[in-house]
């Protein structure tokens, strides 16, 4: 298994030496997360599962955050209209009822064959008696502290303080952090189960810190969320099945919609990154993000023209409009069906084959880094900033520079449109990979990378997930990468074909496991840019 920090991977591991299968390791990993990256893991966010099983059976469990029931489409706008500045992100006012929990047991229930006890008791271990940091561990929570602006700050919230400040400073490598608070509230879903915490103590606890801080949860909220279990997404690339996230996450749909279009193109041939490859690659995801911004959001509330988006003749009528020499800028991109109809960095992932071939690719979230960088009362968990990844102000970018739709407007009980894509991949019925990652809209673009380092560019796993990144999404108009991403000459011919090159520091952490369809073994690769993550096996 991989994972993005390896006291989480290795209670994974440990679950499958005991015989747990990767749904169960999956459960205990999740609840780990919470407790060693308590950045990005969470019980206080929500994400998308993808299960396979050996023998095929496929399941896709969407336990995406909701909107609370009296959220309201202007509900972060002044009176003129305006976005108010950080009202989306920080707060009480910023979260959506979470969906984590719930989505693991019902994910335990269908497919594990362990005792929820079991599969919590690591995380409440790691709680209850702490875990040392290593530099990547506290580097999160130095970036954390030079993003957080007042009154959230970590030592401006006495509850967030006695945790995370108990030195009188944020946590730093070698330190022992122990989270008993956090340990208290799991003793308590391991013992009831989601009960505790739709309809219990917990519940009570949020609402009563969002009433108190200017926020809308309600118990009713708790109460009436559900996950829903959905069909994943399918598409073929170049003789492989490719299974990924269906709405609310655009994730599949556009990674699905590049890779239709890319796949008549010669990459392999042009190179890695070569200028020529990296421009189809570019204005394909270009397309594929205006038809994402445009048409996508929450099937319960619109129609999303999937089958459209993904068929053959669209994908056609997309690489007609590429120049072969020159990049199209995006104010003259725009979707193309008739009629039309009515995600931070901050994520994490990881990515299970079990002892017997069944996968799970596993993507949750709390948005921003440490979501909306509260915790309610005694809870010892930070709460989602999710509301953000609605639409709150047509035609407005939101923190990730993504500018939608009507389609993803605030509604009471909707689920947010989403980037995460947690992707299965198979070839003539046989487990290929398994991989996903963090980075909001970029998620889309660092699944397509890998995916095409390993089928287009021959790499291994390993240097799949490390190879430097670029990343379109339209808006803005720029074309962003890492460094070394591009050769000189590849940026000058960029450059002269009209793109905005932007360079900026490394993003995401891809993790990903490759079975070599001859001989079965399985090889993982975690990504680099999260020094604290771990490839394990058994």
């Amino acid at each position: 298994m991989v994972a993005e920090q390896r006291y989480a991977a290795e209670v994974g591991v440990q679950i499958l030496r005991e015989g747990g299968n990767a749904v169960d390791a999956a459960v205990a990993v999740a609840y780990a997360l919470a407790v060693v990256d308590p950045c990005c893991g969470n019980i206080g966010g929500g994400g998308f599962m993808l299960v396979r099983t050996r023998d095929g059976r496929e399941r896709f469990i969407d336990f995406r955050e909701r909107a609370p029931l009296r959220a309201t489409p202007r509900m972060f706008l002044d009176r003129r209209g305006n976005a108010v500045a950080g009202a989306s992100t920080k707060g009480y006012l910023s979260v959506g009822v979470p969906g984590t929990v719930m989505g693991l047991e019902r994910a335990r229930e269908a497919f594990g064959t362990m005792s929820r006890v079991r599969l919590l008791s690591p995380a409440i271990e790691l709680a209850a008696h702490g875990y040392r940091l290593d530099s990547g561990d506290a580097a999160i929570f130095a970036a954390a502290a030079r993003a957080a602006k007042s009154p959230y700050t970590f030592a401006g919230q006495r509850n967030v303080r006695a945790i995370f400040m108990r030195n009188g400073r944020l946590p730093a490598a070698g330190d022992l952090l122990m989270q008993p608070q956090l340990a208290a509230t799991l003793r308590t879903i391991s013992r009831d189960g989601e009960a505790a915490f739709y309809r219990g103590p917990i519940a009570r606890a949020v609402v009563r810190a969002s009433r108190a801080n200017g926020g809308i949860l309600t118990l009713q909220d708790f109460a009436g969320y559900s996950i829903e279990e959905r069909r994943p997404l399918h598409c073929s690339y170049r003789g492989y099945d490719i299974a990924s996230a269906p709405p609310p996450s655009s994730g599949g749909v556009t990674l699905c919609e590049i890779l239709n279009v890319t796949s008549r193109y010669p990459l392999g041939s042009w190179g890695w990154n070569s200028a020529r490859s990296a421009h189809y690659t570019a204005e394909a995801a270009r397309r594929a993000f205006s038809d994402r911004n445009a048409y996508l959001g929450d099937p319960d509330f619109v129609r999303n023209p999937v089958a459209q988006l993904l068929s053959a003749g669209h994908a056609a009528k997309l690489r007609s409009t590429i120049a072969a020499d020159r990049a199209t800028p995006t104010v003259d991109v725009h979707p193309a069906l008739e009629p039309p109809a009515h995600e931070h960095a901050q994520t994490t992932h990881f990515s299970i084959v079990d002892r017997d071939g069944d996968a799970v690719a596993l993507t949750y979230t709390i948005n921003d880094w440490f979501g909306a960088d509260v915790i309610a009362r005694n809870t010892g968990f930070f709460l989602n900033d999710e509301m953000d990844d609605f639409t709150t102000n047509p035609g407005r970018p939101n923190m990730y520079g993504l500018v939608q739709g009507t389609p993803n407007a605030i509604e009471p009980q909707k689920r947010p449109l989403s980037s995460m894509a947690p992707t299965i991949v198979t070839r003539a019925g046989k487990l290929f990979m398994v991989t996903g990652s963090p980075g909001g809209p970029r998620i889309i673009t660092i699944v397509l990378s890998t995916l095409q380092n390993v089928i287009d560019y021959g790499m291994n796993v390993q240097g799949a997930v490390d190879a430097p990144r670029f990343h379109m999404q339209g808006l803005p108009d720029e074309l962003q990468y890492e460094r070394n991403a591009f050769s000189a000459d590849a940026a000058r011919t960029l450059r002269a074909m009209g793109y905005a090159l932007h360079g900026l520091s490394d993003w995401g952490s891809a993790e990903a496991i490759v079975v070599d369809p001859r001989t079965g073994v399985r090889f993982g690769g975690t990504d680099r840019r999260r020094s604290s993550g771990l490839a394990a096996g058994y």
